[in-house]
């Protein structure tokens, strides 16, 4: 028996290694796709409520391209505002910036010995890697404009030819199980909206928080670093956090004092704690809830496999794996491994 067991287990540790192998080396095909779900999922009832009032599906999704490259249009305009606006101060932090790191310079003289020439040097050796950073981050942005035109395609056509596919993949099922099929399709575009829609207007409060907070304190740019505090928030747990050090550092470089920059990380703390507490049980709703542990390992893999795209994906693909492992018997205890602890179960002690 013992041998049997042994023999699944390697089966499924084997099956495991070749989905995230395959995961990774079809990653240039499968990121625009999912991407593409997600958004099309988000337009759909917008989709659906046109077609309810007698418009062709074809002129109903063209509104819906229209309104999507609108909303992506308009973030596109604020942040380009914001880092002009950013950069009209780009001289006042350089010029800081070269006295504070004169500042540290001395300070790495008086306690390690090295001469500043020593340290100019070894700064020189560096020049080559930052120079293929900014390379490979200008092709990288190139890539993405690319992957942009793709992504829309791919929106417009899984809108048009969704009842399409829909049929395929009731027609993959026996028919005993198509009900159960269709349930899970549903429940899948079900918690992908929630989440993006739950995390657009997440994004939105975070914004407004974060920029009355900042303006408050007298923060420079405070909008910009309301915006990307907020845009953060994609990346669960060390998203916020990344912002406010950023917001920390600039502001530090244009000479906030301490008691600015304690009012900054009291900002990050009520905002969290507002954010934890109220507006995720409120508006992102128990469908989409992972453990903490999962949602870390989900980000880990995302990460690993999918660079940044997987770790915005991670999150809501993994909130549908939980659905289809819900619904299939065998896949039932990963379900259950994977979502969050109900603190009104009970339970039992086990006697062995």
């Amino acid at each position: 028996m013992s041998t049997i067991t042994a023999s699944a287990v390697i089966k499924k540790l084997l099956v495991l290694f070749l989905l995230i192998g395959g995961l990774y080396f079809a990653k240039d095909f499968l990121i625009p796709l999912s991407i593409s779900g997600m958004l099309a999922t988000l337009l759909l009832p917008f989709c659906k409520w046109m077609e309810h009032k007698k418009m062709p599906r074809s002129l109903a999704v063209f509104f819906c391209m229209l309104v999507l490259i609108s909303a992506l249009s308009a973030i596109g305009f604020m942040l380009g505002w914001q880092v002009a606006e950013l950069a009209n101060d780009i001289a006042i932090i350089k010029e800081r910036t070269v006295t504070s790191a004169e500042q540290m310079q001395q300070y790495i003289f008086d306690h390690f010995g090295i001469t500043r020439l020593e340290q100019t040097q070894i700064l020189k050796n560096q020049q080559a890697t930052i120079t293929n950073m900014i390379s490979s981050i200008a092709g990288s942005l190139t890539s993405v404009f690319t992957s942009l035109v793709v992504v829309l395609m791919y929106v417009f056509l899984l809108l048009y030819y969704r009842t399409h596919l829909k049929n395929f993949l009731l027609k993959l099922s026996t028919p005993a199980n198509r009900e159960a099929t269709e349930e899970v399709i549903l429940r899948s575009m079900h918690v992908s909206q929630q989440y993006l829609m739950g995390m657009g207007k997440m994004i939105f409060l975070l914004w407004v928080m974060y920029g009355v907070g900042f303006s408050l304190l007298g923060v420079k740019n405070a909008l910009f670093f309301a915006v990307l505090c907020g845009l953060l928030e994609i990346v669960p747990y060390v998203g916020n956090l990344t912002g406010t050090l950023l917001t920390v550092l600039v502001s530090v470089v244009n000479g906030a004092d301490v008691s600015l920059v304690l009012g900054i990380l009291v900002i990050y703390s009520l905002v969290q704690f507002f954010q934890g507490w109220v507006l995720e049980p409120l508006i992102l709703g128990p469908q989409v809830k992972i453990n903490p542990l999962f949602t870390i390992v989900a980000l880990v893999l995302g990460e690993l496999i999918w660079g940044l795209p997987g770790i915005i994906l991670a999150i809501p693909l993994t909130a549908i794996v939980k659905i289809l492992c819900d619904h299939i018997d065998s896949l039932k205890p990963y379900g259950f491994l994977i979502g969050e602890i109900d603190k009104k179960q009970r339970v039992k002690k086990l006697k062995i």
